[in-house]
């Protein structure tokens, strides 16, 4: 099993910045890939960033630019920095850690935790 825990969240106006962290425990594959989903009232989740083991990442499109995903592998943990951040980014913003075992893939997700950005 794996445990996601996430901070950073908040309030803040647009044009601002936030930094979310996702510390991660439990049984975690030196072969994973890591990343940020968000939902909105109403809207699906979607993807926002991910950043694989070996530090290959790739970002949703509203995302580049704006937002740098990254990780620190001896301690488990993944962060993103959100810059020049918009209302529409407002929603709960949730990590993942997908586990890759002889073949098989294992997804794991945090409780979330909400960004509010004002206009």
């Amino acid at each position: 099993q794996v445990q996601l825990v996430e901070s950073g969240g908040g309030l803040v106006q647009a044009g601002g910045s936030l930094r979310l962290s996702c510390a991660a425990s439990g049984s975690i594959s030196s072969l994973n890939i890591m990343g940020w989903y968000r939902q909105a009232p109403e809207k699906q989740r979607e993807l926002v960033a991910r950043i694989a083991s070996g530090g290959t990442t790739n970002y949703a499109g509203s995302a580049k630019g704006r937002f740098t995903i990254s990780r620190d592998n001896a301690n488990n943990t993944m962060y993103l920095q959100m810059n020049i951040l918009k209302p529409e980014d407002t929603a709960v913003y949730y990590c993942n850690l997908e586990n890759f075992y002889l073949g098989r893939s294992y997804a794991y997700w945090g409780q979330g935790t909400q960004v509010t950005v004002s206009s």
